[in-house]
């Protein structure tokens, strides 16, 4: 390929995708004219008709949708390279809008934000703290944080943290009273305290490890929240036995406010990740976010 093939591969994207010369000179703020001789110029170079034109529309022939397959990502890539260099030249801003659990904003982010904000004075973050699952696209978030295995299949994903171990606990004052289950099966004869995911309105059954395989179990209990805060501050108010996040609890179990309760039934999984909905026309403030994250977690 020559040097001068590359020419006219952001007006032959931007007409494949907009079809037509009209709506693809708006975009590329020139004439239609222009991006017509543009793209007979690129034709002549290539060898190969790329556009099948009529008075009305514009549309591929068949060479035209194998090459706009192969080059229209690269495309769509040197077209944001091109934006992020003129984001770096204004300074990076705008409000980046972020969907996490309680649990990932405290052990994780707050410690984060104070640096990242002193960095970044023209971003504001808004924080959105639901231990329910969101679909950050419907929401408008730029991203969210949860568990690898909660986030869906066609998102990217970001690694903050390695895996994280779920576990039960209970207070000393609520084992005098009550003793310590000797079984998963013992569960249903203690006061556990349950979840309700507030969007699907939904109980969650606790996922415990047995023989090696993880199982759910419905369990009750006298107080049901939407908040995994309020269920290690619940246990620890010895209301009963709460499932949460070890690294939630792991100060109050070293100092023996709580018990650790069936440990060879905690199940591992996955860390938390970040994750966004494309890596095409990633705004700036989410990069900036993303690599300042990660240089810290590690």
């Amino acid at each position: 390929m020559k040097l001068t093939q590359l020419d006219g591969l952001l007006a032959f994207a931007t007409v494949a995708r907009q079809g037509n010369f009209t709506a693809a000179a708006a975009l590329l703020e020139v004439t239609p004219s222009a991006v017509s001789q543009t793209m007979r110029q690129l034709e002549e170079r290539l060898g190969v008709r790329l556009l099948h034109r009529t008075t009305r529309s514009v549309s591929l022939t068949e060479a035209g949708e194998q090459f706009l397959a192969r080059v229209g990502p690269a495309v769509a890539e040197l077209t944001q390279a091109a934006a992020e260099l003129d984001d770096y030249r204004r300074g990076v801003s705008g409000t980046l809008r972020l969907n996490m659990a309680n649990i990932v904003y405290a052990a994780y982010l707050r410690p984060l934000l104070p640096g990242f904000l002193a960095r970044h004075p023209a971003i504001k973050v808004e924080l959105d703290l639901d231990d329910s699952f969101v679909d950050i696209v419907a929401g408008g978030f730029d991203a969210g944080v949860r568990l690898g295995e909660s986030v869906q299949v066609d998102m990217v994903t970001v690694p903050l943290t390695r895996e994280e171990t779920m576990c039960m606990v209970a207070s000393p004052d609520y084992v005098a009273r009550r003793g310590l289950p000797d079984s998963i099966e013992a569960l249903q004869q203690h006061d556990c305290i349950r979840f309700r995911f507030r969007k699907s309105n939904t109980i969650y059954r606790w996922e415990l490890m047995r023989d090696d395989q993880l199982i759910e179990v419905e369990v009750n209990g006298p107080l049901i929240v939407t908040s995994s805060v309020a269920m290690a501050s619940a246990a620890l108010d010895g209301v009963g036995i709460a499932f949460v996040f070890a690294r939630q609890v792991e100060a109050d179990v070293a100092a023996g406010r709580l018990v650790p309760v069936l440990p060879a039934c905690w199940p591992t999984f996955a860390g938390f990740h970040l994750y966004y909905p494309t890596r095409r026309q990633m705004p700036a403030k989410l990069r900036a976010f993303i690599d300042y994250c990660t240089a810290r977690v590690g």
